[in-house]
């Protein structure tokens, strides 16, 4: 009898505590978004920013914010899959691998201003690539690396052994047994990681303080030649996202309308990962059927 009443208990304590984690995050972002809603409009979204004056929006913050994004994914993710691929399938269980998984832990959870100064030194002022996107997507990669490794490593651990035994026992080399057997099976997880990560990099101010500038100059959207300085998708112009332009305008306190702007710019913020990680999901779940060819 007491059995099954400590057991009422702690189930109880449970639901609880799951309740009020679930209440204070509806709060939060309720409260994020009823703020921040009505302020968007497409001239909100799509006009530049005015630093003296009201009226301003936050199109070529949008824009940097997704374009560092990708930028930042494209060198962090080929490398983090093949650390995790190598460390998980092809590493001898030794010190050594010890000490690395180690290291990824104690990277992993590095702050994020470390990150930023150790990315001001090496590539704005060691490498001369001054405030740029390039720069902020070089500190950004190591602010994501050994996060997103670690999760690689660990989606390809929760695929049984029992597959790679069936590869093997199939005539399968092991490379092939990792990419048409035990990769495919993996990709749900490692997809959940990808956007994990994808979340920090897209909501991350810190870290781009100090790498990719606090300007964002005039673009000119009708010219895409990444060597013209006024180009979009030039790497190495200076370019402030998104989360920096809320801290920016927060703490300057020069913008007339810094509330509104800061309350609309947090709901896209926190709508645009929404979006990201739903997209994603539905992304994963479809390889996932395409690759096992499992219906």
């Amino acid at each position: 009898m007491k059995a099954k009443t400590a057991d009422k208990i702690a189930t109880a304590v449970f639901y609880a505590v799951a309740g009020l984690v679930v209440l204070i995050l509806a709060f939060l972002l309720g409260y994020i978004l009823l703020a921040g809603l009505p302020k968007l409009s497409w001239h909100f979204l799509a006009a530049p920013a005015q630093a003296f004056s009201a009226g301003g929006g936050i199109g070529i913050q949008l824009f940097n914010s997704f374009y560092l994004l990708v930028l930042a994914m494209l060198i962090s993710f080929p490398i983090a899959l093949g650390a995790g691929i190598y460390l998980n399938e092809y590493a001898k269980q030794n010190w050594i691998t010890n000490v690395v998984r180690t290291a990824i832990e104690i990277l992993s959870s590095l702050p994020s201003v470390v990150v930023g100064l150790f990315g001001f030194l090496l590539f704005v002022v060691q490498f001369k690539l001054g405030f740029s996107i390039l720069s902020g997507a070089l500190a950004l990669t190591f602010f994501n690396l050994p996060l997103l490794t670690r999760s690689v490593e660990t989606s390809l651990a929760s695929i049984p052994n029992l597959q790679r035994e069936a590869g093997l026992a199939l005539g399968l080399s092991r490379w092939e047994t990792v990419t048409k057997v035990i990769l495919p099976a993996a990709v749900p997880s490692i997809l959940t990681g990808v956007i994990l990560s994808a979340g920090r990099v897209f909501g991350e101010a810190a870290a781009l303080i100090y790498t990719s500038g606090q300007s964002a100059p005039a673009l000119n959207f009708a010219d895409w030649n990444p060597f013209n300085i006024a180009s979009p998708l030039n790497p190495l112009r200076p370019a402030e996202t998104l989360a920096v332009h809320i801290w920016k305008i927060n703490s300057e306190g020069i913008m007339p309308d810094a509330s509104a702007v800061s309350a609309g710019a947090s709901a896209v913020l926190v709508i645009a990962v929404l979006l990201f990680n739903f997209l994603a999901r539905w992304l994963g779940n479809r390889l996932y059927k395409r690759l096992t060819a499992n219906d």
